[in-house]
């Protein structure tokens, strides 16, 4: 298929936001991908951050970060986990980095003193971000809007798509609206008319939507189906129904019931192609759902009241475990509390902990005794990002007897910082994208736990972060048997921790749950959870 044939599938929501289009462009994606269409996804946000890099994750839940550095949405770590491809900082675009660019051309003179103005200005340059995918040949480029269709913030975006569809021509992209059809119990029946005033507030827009998509609780009557489909444009068969699943990954096989997939690629006059491979899919659902084991882990973290901010461990925890046939319990515990509670009362009966990442120091003391626990204890732990420099903290502490070691994050006056800053990051002021971002090289030593776990000596892993082990103190920390066993091959920098004379007691300063998918669940996951199996038994 040449490039200038690229096919566009837009997914707009309605109603209300957090719907879940996110896992249906994935789902879609995967189905496409698995009758052999070259397939990626892109998400719009509406926001006017640059990135979500500095958001709070109670704001946004988890910031996702790609191979090329890029800090994103954390839709891109489903797309992801379903496709087992990696996305790009391509494939995903905010209002702030659309208004940047513009503002830059302008203070360029670009625009040949034009009057600069939403329409086209701002149009094109979403126009232009959309299709710049192409150039890498897909087949389809499905494209997610944040947020909901009436939003002032989606407006130009809702424009864009109208634009780029007239553009394009008759059958060469499509919209699939995602709504809601609430369930009144009071009456005991669902409700067509709040997905009736979306699809009519989108056709104000000027577009029609092709696919109805619609979230429920309960399954839609034949009766209700027709009148969606009369009230909104679209025909019975292109009206699907999203009921509430068990688990996300069951979500394409429900969809794939209806023929979703090929009522795409006929709006899209795409051939069906060969039929749709999901053996695999359904091999790692059946496992999910048929555990032989189970184990309760401490997460470790301070956003544990939104689960979403941990959302790539979780799911690292799920493609793991399935792979293992082992149900993995999560105990969420907030690292505050262990401050006020103490770690023998909250981690007590765990088969094995994470330290999760972070930034701030706010519950850094209860993480320190979570590590302190779990070593003493010769439970299982494995520290992430942050989690790697609370175990450094710790040991410095309460091993080589530095009593006031720390990190120059928390307490830049330390006299042992051994966590500190690289020098190339001690001038740095602003805080969006200046952090180490990305995919990195470590060189891991040979006879260590993690070259056996990973079977490799060179691995390439996801950072994010700003301060690192402080190299000062690496034979001090070797001497007693907290081991400095994978480095950059560039830099020297510490990448991975590994303590003699414990079950597994682990930290990388990398993100290892970034790039575990359905099909590729991460080795370090798989052997963590089996260390966690092994001190369970």
């Amino acid at each position: 298929m040449s490039k200038k044939e690229t096919k566009y599938i837009f997914v707009t929501g309605g109603v209300t936001s957090s719907l879940g289009k996110g896992i249906v462009s994935a789902s879609l994606g995967l189905l496409l991908k698995s009758r052999g269409f070259k397939v990626t996804i892109q998400k719009l946000d509406p926001y006017i951050n640059i990135d979500p890099g500095t958001l709070n994750p109670y704001e946004h839940g988890e910031c996702y970060v790609t191979e090329d550095g890029a800090e994103t949405d954390l839709d891109l770590g489903h797309y992801e986990r379903f496709l087992d491809s990696p996305t790009s900082q391509n494939n995903n675009v905010t209002t702030g980095k659309i208004y940047q660019t513009v503002i830059e051309k302008e203070r360029k003179g670009d625009f040949l003193g034009k009057t600069v103005q939403v329409i086209p200005h701002i149009t094109n340059e979403i126009k232009r971000r959309i299709k710049m995918l192409s150039k890498k040949d897909y087949d389809i480029i499905i494209t997610e809007i944040g947020g909901t269709v009436g939003d002032i913030e989606s407006l130009p975006y809702i424009e864009s798509v109208r634009q780029l569809q007239w553009e394009l021509g008759k059958n060469n992209s499509m919209v699939i609206h995602l709504t809601l059809l609430p369930y009144l119990s009071s009456s005991g029946e669902l409700k067509t008319k709040p997905s009736q005033h979306s699809v009519r507030q989108l056709m104000e827009s000027g577009i029609q939507a092709d696919v109805l998509v619609c979230r429920t609780e309960h399954s839609i009557p034949k009766d209700l189906r027709a009148k969606l489909a009369q009230f909104c444009n679209v025909g019975l068969d292109n009206v699907i129904e999203c009921i509430d699943m068990d688990t996300i990954y069951e979500v394409p096989l429900y969809l794939q019931k209806q023929n979703f997939d090929e009522v795409v690629l006929k709006e899209l006059n795409l051939p069906v192609g060969k039929d749709v491979n999901l053996k695999d899919w359904k091999s790692f659902l059946k496992k999910y759902k048929n555990p032989k084991k189970s184990v309760e882990i401490a997460l470790v973290g301070k956003y544990v009241s939104l689960q979403d901010s941990y959302k790539s461990i979780a799911e690292a925890f799920i493609h793991a475990g399935a792979d293992l046939e082992t149900e993995v319990n999560v105990r969420w515990v907030y690292s505050g509390d262990i401050e006020t509670e103490g770690a023998e009362k909250l981690l007590k009966g765990v088969d094995g902990i994470l330290v999760a990442p972070g930034f701030g120091d706010r519950g850094i003391e209860g993480k320190i005794q979570a590590a302190k626990y779990a070593r003493e204890n010769k439970v299982p732990l494995l520290g992430i990002c942050l989690g790697m420099q609370i175990m450094t903290i710790e040991f410095a502490r309460n091993v080589l007897g530095l009593a006031k070691a720390n990190s120059m994050e928390f307490d830049t006056s330390t006299p042992d910082p051994v966590i500190s800053l690289m020098e190339e990051q001690k001038n740095v002021v602003e805080k969006g994208g200046t952090m180490r971002l990305g995919a990195w090289k470590c060189a891991l030593k040979q006879g260590s736990k993690l070259a056996e776990v990973y079977g490799a000596k060179t691995i390439s892993e996801r950072h994010r972060h700003r301060y690192e082990f402080n190299s000062d103190y690496k034979k001090d920390f070797e001497d007693k048997g907290l081991v400095p066993t994978g480095l950059n091959p560039e830099t020297g920098l510490v990448e991975t921790l590994e303590l003699k004379d414990h079950p597994f007691y682990v930290g990388v300063q990398y993100h290892p749950e970034y790039k575990s998918t359905v099909a590729t669940p991460h080795p370090l996951f798989k052997a963590f959870i089996n260390a966690t199996v092994k001190n369970k038994s």
